[in-house]
């Protein structure tokens, strides 16, 4: 383990803060491979400040695709006993930004490439490392025109969020909307003239709270979920400028993360028409709720029985599936025809996003020999 612990300090040493540029991991790991005979095609941000990394060896085939995020979450005001960006050894654990999530994956995985680099591969290794996953997968979205054709058809693909090693064959899908909330303004002395745009964003809310009462009651449900149905959740509400003007516009920010049986579309066709409806209630003509989704990501739904399962579980040395509460990236490589699966060392609940965030070295340990396994299955 010991050459992936010297990975996982260069990569904790870069501040990838998804509000950073990664474009110095992203060197690092594009050099680490190329000179380890890798072919390797950087995948660059619109704007050219971030960067996604696609990498492959061996002969042309299917193979096995690991994949990555390296941004990190912020640590702005969370109270750190340890330099957050500086890999420190402590008894069974090692602490900083990202060991988690999911910088100790993505060592794991260059340490593989490694070993790689001097096997005789009978198919190719593939490996995909993105950027913002965590501003809810922004990156891999703006990635995968070029991707796609870049990684073909694996027979399996392992995405590394922390899971403690078990075998995840699901998780939620989610949209994130934006609900603009417009009216009159006036003074406030003659209020009941003009049309409030916060009483329109308060009916909006109302509706989307018997929304989620409705999915929770009549939805579809899944037990292997902390939380078994679909859910709506409203996070921010903006709206006036002083206490004795009328605000003629209100600006709030929800989400729903569903499961696979209710569909997207389903509940989203449902807020535009509880938007309408609550537009309709209101007699000025300014008076209206336009919704916009400005971001969406897939769910993950692998059925019980598909091969990649089995396959998963061989490597990995886990029984039993599990479900995890978080998105992933996973859906995109779904949606691709790939069969994916979310396995990686760490737990989310127990270290991810926290203050002195830290990984267990069995658990690192415990993906190593699953990367030892993986190559094996590949060079027979």
């Amino acid at each position: 383990m010991t050459a992936t612990l010297d990975i996982l300090e260069r990569l904790i040493g870069f501040d990838t803060v998804s509000r950073n540029s990664n474009l110095e991991l992203a060197a690092y790991a594009e050099a680490f491979l190329m000179e380890r005979g890798f072919a390797v095609m950087r995948l660059p941000s619109p704007d050219g400040s971030k960067a996604g990394i696609y990498a492959e060896k061996g002969p042309a085939g299917q193979g096995v695709l690991l994949s990555a995020h390296t941004d990190v979450v912020p640590v702005d005001g969370q109270d750190w006993s340890r330099d957050p960006f500086q890999m420190i050894m402590d008894g069974d654990r090692v602490y900083g930004r990202g060991t988690t999530d999911m910088k100790g994956y993505v060592a794991s995985v260059l340490a593989l490439a490694d070993r790689a680099a001097r096997a005789d591969l009978k198919e190719p290794l593939k490996i995909a490392l993105s950027y913002d996953e965590e501003i809810g997968c922004v990156g891999i979205q703006e990635m995968l025109e070029r991707l796609a054709p870049l990684i073909g058809r694996p027979r399996a693909c392992f995405v590394g969020e922390p899971t403690e090693m078990k075998v995840a064959t699901g998780h939620k899908g989610k949209a994130a909307l934006r609900a603009v909330c417009h009216g009159q303004s006036g003074h406030s002395a003659l209020a009941p003239d003009y049309t409030n745009a916060l009483h329109l964003a308060g009916d909006f809310l109302a509706e989307l709270r018997a929304l989620q009462d409705d999915l929770e009651a009549n939805g579809a449900r899944d037990a292997a979920y902390a939380v078994p149905y679909s859910t709506v959740h409203a996070g921010m509400l903006n709206g006036g400028t002083a206490l004795n003007i009328v605000p003629d516009r209100a600006e709030m920010t929800f989400e729903y993360r569903h499961l696979a049986a209710d569909r997207s579309e389903d509940i989203l066709a449902r807020i535009r028409a509880a938007a309408e409806k609550i537009s309709n209630r209101y007699p000025a003509q300014e008076a209206r709720i336009e919704v916009e989704q400005y971001n969406a990501y897939p769910g993950l739904d692998v059925p019980a029985g598909s091969p990649i399962i089995a396959f998963a579980q061989k490597l990995a040395r886990s029984n039993g599936t599990t479900k995890v509460a978080f998105g992933t990236e996973a859906g995109f490589f779904d949606r691709l025809g790939v069969p994916t699966v979310v396995c990686g060392p760490g737990s989310m609940e127990g270290q991810g996003h926290k203050p002195d965030e830290y990984l267990e070295l069995s658990q690192l340990a415990a993906c190593d020999a699953m990367m030892d396994r993986i190559l094996e299955d590949l060079t027979r």
